[in-house]
């Protein structure tokens, strides 16, 4: 490791320094934080502000929007997160102030008011930039170079990570589900103090890991690490990494459409059901923690499997196993492409779970076979004097991939048609049923049966929808009736994708109209039940699934041409690592003592 700042002398537990377990339960509480928040994000935003429990009733469109952004900049943060830590703190120093912008940000975020959700983003945005490129630097600052327990200690690290995201999908999706999404954002934050609370603890396990070098306690030779210019060895090898980088923004753009349009499609189009009288329907968030526990499962399996390919004397390079992890994590789009075609097989059909948890394995593959072998190889190549700032810019190209995963799956969502209901609620009572549903009044929480029109509450549709004569028809599924004439709407480009798609009287297309009562409005209580100001708005189901499945197929294609064309310039890659990876397992272990050969560590 050229950037190694190992202690000597260190306390062992399981074969690891004691302080990576301190590491591994930071880690991963702050996850716990951070994925229990993002599996509900988009959904909450997505979510009406006059549903039965608000969200902020933006478009699936405009959700992935701020999703991408977000995602991005909670990464690319780690860029002056690691330059402070670098400059001025020390990395310790910075993964501490990180951990308490976290907390008073999820903390922040479980409050039910416009101002607190974006300032509460804000705050998670700069704590992880904090604490994220940081704490994984130091992970690597536990090993001495060559040693080859480097890259088990990052799976553990990276088990560590997912255990944290696996229970975070599953309880804080099922609080948000039952409770509110408040009370979910609220969960996410207990986790992040318990991991703040971890690493205070902690400390005496960390001594002489993460420390500022350019300060009184860096050796001498560390000092004039940060001191001289970069050599020729260095500078390939920033080079190489550099490209790498690359690698990781095309991998995540890809990956990360699971918060996203995976999300939402899980949300929208998966068969839920599991016929269980506890739990009748799965929340979508919850299949957030496939990835988690599909690496919980077989973390340690890849890992094992790549040791026994690399002693079999056949190519094991990171980059190798980071294009091989590209192809693989890419085809489990196949999958999705299988949903699309079973959900579109009927007018508003379902796919089966099945592709969601085969489409998962893939990607949970693919991303063990990439992710912590890149933090690894960075920690290897990486020189003392920009070592965080290093791990800082892989964190940011995680984060431009998280933006460009954003701009793919906002482009898989078509743009709503939208307009008016322009009829009185007597003449759309009988296109809905009684429901009952839980509303604040001034005892509290009361249940109430009624219409959803007579309590502000949204109701929809689902029609055919077809050209007759001239005439734009949208037809009742379940009555048979023309309600074409309750709302009115920009007819814009729709008589042409009726014709796109052959749609006639025998052969329609199909729509649900979604009405809702305008947010702003639904505020005045004396106007509730008066069926006014109410809003609609859809798209043709056909259309959409459409441009789902050529989204899938496209993700598909470019992820496995990406990863096949570097394994055709791998040789060159290689060269520039000027032998990083080659004698990795024997100049190590012979300076610790170690018998080769020793089962536990091979």
């Amino acid at each position: 490791m050229n950037n190694s700042t190992a202690a000597s002398g260190q306390n062992e537990l399981f074969g690891h320094p004691k302080g990576l377990f301190i590491l591994f339960f930071t880690e991963m509480w702050e996850r716990f934080s951070y994925y229990g928040m993002r599996g509900i994000l988009v959904l909450y935003m997505a979510t009406s502000a006059t549903a039965i429990d608000p969200g902020l009733g933006w478009t699936n469109k405009d959700a992935i929007w701020l999703y991408g952004w977000y995602t991005m900049l909670v990464y690319v943060a780690s860029i002056p997160g690691g330059w402070i830590a670098d400059k001025f703190l020390g990395q310790k120093k910075t993964v501490m102030l990180g951990g308490l912008l976290l907390c008073f940000g999820h903390g922040i975020l479980a409050i039910p008011q416009s101002w607190a959700f974006f300032t509460g983003l804000i705050l998670i945005i700069l704590g992880v930039g904090g604490l994220k490129p940081n704490i994984s630097t130091m992970v690597g600052g536990l090993y001495k170079e060559g040693d080859i327990r480097r890259d088990s200690g990052f799976t553990i690290f990276y088990i560590g990570i997912n255990v944290g995201a696996f229970l975070a999908s599953i309880t804080v999706g099922l609080v948000a589900y039952y409770y509110g999404w408040h009370y979910g954002f609220g969960l996410a934050g207990i986790g992040m103090l318990i991991g703040q609370l971890v690493f205070f603890w902690g400390q005496k396990h960390l001594k002489g890991v993460g420390e500022f070098s350019g300060g009184a306690m860096a050796s001498v030779a560390e000092q004039e690490a940060t001191k001289r210019p970069l050599n020729k060895i260095e500078k390939d090898r920033i080079i190489v990494l550099l490209i790498s980088f690359l690698i990781v923004v095309v991998f995540w753009g890809a990956f990360e459409q699971a918060g996203g349009l995976m999300n939402l499609y899980t949300d929208a189009k998966v068969d839920r059901t599991t016929g269980m009288s506890f739990l009748s329907e799965i929340p979508a968030a919850v299949f957030q923690s496939l990835n988690a526990g599909y690496i919980i499962l077989f973390g340690t399996l890849i890992g094992g499997f790549w040791i026994w390919w690399k002693k079999s004397g056949r190519e094991s390079s990171s980059i190798f196993k980071m294009s091989i992890g590209t192809i693989i994590m890419g085809l489990g789009y196949v999958f999705m492409m299988f949903a699309s075609n079973e959900a579109s097989a009927e007018a508003f059909g379902k796919a089966s779970m099945m592709w969601i948890f085969l489409a998962y394995l893939f990607h949970t593959i693919g991303e063990l076979c990439t992710s912590p072998v890149s933090l690894s190889f960075i920690t290897k190549l990486a020189p003392l004097k920009y070592a965080s700032l290093m791990m800082g810019i892989y964190f940011a190209a995680t984060g431009f991939g998280n933006k460009l995963a954003g701009s793919i799956g906002e482009s898989s969502q078509l743009e709503p048609y939208s307009g008016q209901m322009v009829v009185a609620k007597e003449a759309v009572l009988p296109y809905m049923s009684k429901d009952t549903f839980e509303i604040k009044t001034a005892k509290g929480i009361e249940k109430v049966y009624n219409y959803p029109i007579n309590l502000d509450k949204n109701f929809g549709i689902k029609c055919e929808v077809y050209d007759d004569n001239g005439s734009l028809v949208f037809k009742d599924i379940k009555t048979g009736r023309d309600v074409s004439n309750i709302f009115k709407f920009e007819e814009g480009e729709i008589d042409q994708k009726l014709v796109a798609f052959n749609a006639s009287k025998a052969t329609p297309l199909h729509a649900k109209l979604s009405f809702g009562k305008n947010k702003d409005k639904a505020q005045n209580q004396a106007n509730i039940g008066d069926g006014q100001d109410y809003e609609v708005s859809f798209v043709l189901e056909e259309e959409q699934s459409k441009q789902e499945y050529n989204t899938f197929k496209w993700l598909t294609i470019f992820t496995v041409c990406f990863g096949l064309l570097l394994l055709l310039f791998l040789k060159k890659l290689k060269a520039l690592t000027h032998g990083a990876e080659d004698r990795e397992g024997i100049e190590g272990l012979e300076a610790e003592g170690f018998d080769i050969a020793d089962p536990e560590l091979n």
